[in-house]
């Protein structure tokens, strides 16, 4: 029995299983167990060797967002809208067989745009070679879900359960779960506050399943039993989504006011040029990004060519920013000079943990070097020569 058909008989049986009191402990090995062979379905398979053919790309800009969704929604014609790229359209699904990357230019910044093929139902299986699909999204900043406004909201919910089939979590935020393996010791279960979905037996169930008997485990939120199992399995990706209803020019307008008040929603018509201003302001709002000018001493701000900074790609703290430019200028810093929204007062002297916020001044002033005389006019105020008269170089005899 392969993989696949084993997780459908685990599913099966899941969906037989009344939820009760009595049956939750069966209920959380059962979904330990799915969780497991799910993490093997993704491994590459044992003797091949190589890396397979993918869609990767190189990465570029200052942030990376992929279009997701199904077959002929409007993802190749979003593309060509925002950044100019061609990417083939058509009335056919499956026009776009590979990954097409294009680059929208938004606030002085550079943000990679990944058009990809249609994902259908079972990509997580490996159908419609939905895993490569899904591996690209993995390394995007946030994922654009492109969907159909004319359709069903059944969509949503297909495309949601095969992200989260191979470990994207949408629009979450990592479980406050404090998990580590130890050698020795047993199970030390704890929690900050009282649990209602988990207990200490299912605790131990599932780390059994997973053939860990010695583990420290901290819970300091209400977290659920499959919280617990990402945690355990340490691969999850959480990413931010935003979801974009196209064709909405097909459809009534209390249709369109419905999904517009939708949290995470966008709608927009590529075939109308509606709303796109509003979309490309929703992603820099989702991204974070923060662009911070430079300032050389006694010359006017640089507001060209800025520094691009954000919370997911290593921070916005003047630390991170030193380490932006050169990761040899943070132990050169002797104070920072701030203008803008994150300074009390204009200029502020800051340190390295000031955090910086959008359009923000910044001005570095560096330790002065030492001279290498070390003394402060004629006078040496110290000597070079060794502090033992036995170090000190000895002068060749006198010629007689």
């Amino acid at each position: 029995m392969g993989i696949v058909e084993r997780i459908k008989e685990i599913e099966a049986e899941m969906a037989r299983t009344q939820k009760n009191k009595a049956t939750e402990y069966h209920l959380g090995q059962l979904k330990a167990k799915i969780a497991k062979l799910r993490t093997q379905l993704l491994e590459p398979p044992k003797g091949s060797s190589g890396a397979g053919e993918g869609f990767e790309v190189t990465k570029f800009g200052h942030g990376r967002v992929a279009l997701i969704g199904f077959p002929s929604v409007g993802k190749s014609t979003l593309l060509t809208m925002l950044t100019g790229t061609h990417s083939e359209a058509a009335s056919y699904e499956f026009t776009t067989l590979t990954c097409i990357p294009g680059i929208i230019h938004y606030n002085d910044t550079k943000i990679q745009l990944l058009d990809l093929p249609g994902i259908i139902e079972g990509a997580s299986e490996g159908k419609g070679r939905g895993r490569q699909v899904i591996a690209v999204s993995k390394s995007a900043d946030i994922v654009l879900m492109v969907l159909d406004a004319s359709k069903s909201e059944g969509h949503r919910q297909i495309l949601t359960k095969e992200l989260e089939a191979v470990g994207l979590r949408l629009n979450k935020r990592p479980p406050q779960i404090y998990f580590k393996k130890k050698k020795t010791g047993g199970i030390s279960f704890n929690s900050t506050l009282h649990l209602t979905h988990v207990d200490e037996k299912l605790c131990y169930q599932i780390l059994h399943e997973y053939k860990i008997h010695n583990a420290e485990v901290l819970f300091r939120e209400d977290a659920t039993v499959d919280d617990l199992i990402d945690v355990i399995e340490g691969n999850r990706k959480y990413m931010k989504c935003i979801y974009v209803y196209n064709k909405i020019d097909v459809v009534g307008i209390d249709d369109v006011d419905r999904l517009a008040r939708q949290p995470n929603s966008v709608v927009i018509s590529c075939n109308m040029k509606l709303n796109l201003d509003r979309l490309l302001a929703k992603m820099w709002e989702v991204m974070g990004l923060v662009r911070i000018y430079t300032k050389p001493q006694g010359q006017q701000p640089d507001f060209t060519d800025p520094v691009v900074l954000s919370a997911d790609r290593g921070g916005c703290t003047v630390e991170d920013f030193c380490n932006h430019i050169h990761r040899s200028l943070v132990k050169d810093v002797k104070y920072v000079l701030v203008w803008g929204t994150s300074a009390r007062h204009s200029p502020q002297h800051c340190g390295l943990a000031q955090m910086l916020e959008d359009e923000d001044v910044v001005q570095i002033v560096k330790k002065k070097e030492k001279e290498d005389g070390g003394g402060r006019g004629r006078f040496k105020s110290h000597s070079n020569a060794p502090s033992r008269i036995s170090d000190r170089e000895k002068k060749a005899p006198l010629k007689t």
